[in-house]
């Protein structure tokens, strides 16, 4: 898709709500007179004239043109984005559920408008001034509801940790995160954990040089439990011998894979007071597993799931994906059914995102499950009734780009059994510090909302051998609160 600009045009905005309704024909902004190229276009443009800005807008689809025009006193984001929003659904006869947002965090963007105005209006001006629909302005409202009392809880110095271990057993056909495919990264593992451990220690000490107070752990990846039985007890040891964790009300592992899970390894998880596991299944469907590249089977899912009862773990998550490849609203209510028969006290509905380096998204992948909006809406909405009528609320939300029927991620659990990490690192509300390959350390300062990050090296490789540039790194959490405390004086 070509999008062409002129004049103080707001690009980024522009070039997201392109990909809102165009999602798999990649946006290349043009300027202007460049030569025109077969597919869809938007022309954006805001020019001063003696009065107002003049805002024009002109977008196609190869088969119909539309062009719409605005005015307004003062040079707007929302004047420019609206009216191309409002062309584009004209254009396509498509209405997004949610609107114009294109954003990662539409709670936290509800949360704004209801600490300015109030519940009730600040939800009605959600939206109505986003263009979201009214079913999903309610469960936005009811994460922000199922969210408040945890995010109300903390104090300026909380802080949580993430661990990142980033192997699986076999890569997911529409994944992207930097993971390796333990068979091929075999070699890495050993030297990646023992730096790990390394970067663990050292983050320790800024937490404890800092005062700051740890309150929930996540160790997720990846599969983390793609680890041996003897590294995951090493790992947690270590953790809960460098890190004050007195005030720490969850400790979550990821155990994720069902094929990677052992007797061994939950038994080493339960000794270590994992408070926390995820078995995710995705699919309870074997065709529908084999179409994603997953090698265990719907029988390894129950396994794993009656061992770790067995064994005494209560608080169970268990995702699930809306609009995988050769799945239905049947099968994925087969699915759904499934593991709230299994005894899963929290369950995370995805919708399928393929991002550009999936596998699902090369030459010859399966995309045909896009035109399939209106099934993957169906999955969608049938979970959140039957959550529902199973007692869980929605508690975490979020959204990525090129999902499947535009919708969301989201995280429901029985009252009381909310994961306070997954409530924080959504909301931006506290800091999250984070270790190993691809984490994102997310530093909020507590006085103003500022959030600032450091990165960790992406690829597992480069993590071992530039290993003391994340270690100095580190150093920044130390200087970023420093300068955060002293706008306080």
């Amino acid at each position: 898709m070509q999008l062409f600009l002129s004049g103080e045009t707001f690009r980024y905005e522009c070039e997201n709500l392109c990909r809102l309704f165009f999602p798999y024909s990649p946006v290349k902004v043009e300027e202007p007179g460049a030569p025109l190229v077969e597919g869809p276009r938007a022309f954006a443009s805001i020019e001063k004239e003696d009065g107002p800005y003049h805002y024009r807008v002109e977008v196609t689809d190869g088969a119909k043109t539309l062009v719409r025009e605005d005015f307004s006193p003062d040079l707007q984001e929302y004047t420019m984005t609206n009216l191309l929003y409002r062309s584009f659904v004209e254009l396509t006869g498509t209405t997004p559920a949610w609107g114009m947002l294109t954003g990662i965090h539409p709670v936290k963007l509800l949360r704004q408008y209801v600490e300015e105005r109030g519940e009730e209006a600040g939800t009605a001006y959600f939206q109505e001034h986003c263009h979201v629909s009214a079913p999903k302005a309610d469960l936005a409202l009811r994460v922000l509801r199922g969210q408040t009392p945890a995010v109300e809880a903390l104090g300026e110095n909380d802080c949580s940790l993430y661990v990142s271990i980033p192997f699986c057993p076999t890569r997911c056909a529409y994944c992207s995160f930097v993971s390796q495919d333990v068979e091929h990264a075999k070699k890495l593992v050993d030297p990646y954990f023992s730096l790990l451990l390394v970067e663990l220690e050292k983050t320790a000490q800024v937490i404890q040089g800092l005062g700051l107070s740890l309150i929930s752990v996540y160790i997720g990846g990846g599969t983390p439990t793609t680890l041996s039985a003897g590294q995951l007890s090493a790992l947690c040891g270590k953790i809960r011998q460098e890190f004050d964790l007195s005030r720490c009300g969850e400790f979550t592992v990821e155990a994720g894979r069902p094929d990677t899970i052992t007797q061994e390894k939950l038994e080493a998880l339960r000794e270590a007071g994992i408070t926390r596991i995820s078995i995710n299944p995705q699919s309870l469907s074997d065709q529908v597993l084999r179409n994603i590249g997953r090698r265990h089977t719907v029988q390894d899912v129950e396994d794993a799931f009656a061992l770790a009862r067995r064994l005494g773990f209560q608080n169970i998550n268990a995702d699930l994906i809306v609009g995988l490849p050769g799945d239905s609203v049947e099968g994925f209510q087969h699915s759904l059914e499934g593991v709230l028969q299994m005894g899963a006290s929290n369950v995370t509905v995805h919708s399928l995102a393929l991002k550009r380096s999936a596998r699902l998204n090369a030459p010859g992948g399966d995309l045909s499950l896009h035109s399939k909006s209106q099934e993957t809406a169906a999955m969608m909405d049938y979970s959140i009734a039957r959550l529902t009528q199973a007692g869980m609320e929605p508690y975490y939300l979020y959204r990525q780009t090129r999902m499947a029927g535009n919708l969301e991620n989201t995280g429901w659990s029985f009252p009381g059994g909310e994961c306070r990490y997954n409530i924080y690192t959504m909301d931006e509300s506290n800091s999250v510090i984070a270790c190993g390959a691809g984490a994102v350390s997310k530093l909020k300062d507590p006085y103003s909302g500022r959030l600032e990050r450091i990165f960790n090296f992406k690829n597992p490789y480069e993590y071992i051998t530039r290993n003391q540039e994340i270690l100095d790194r580190k150093d920044g959490v130390t200087r970023l609160y420093e300068q955060f405390r002293q706008r306080l004086r």
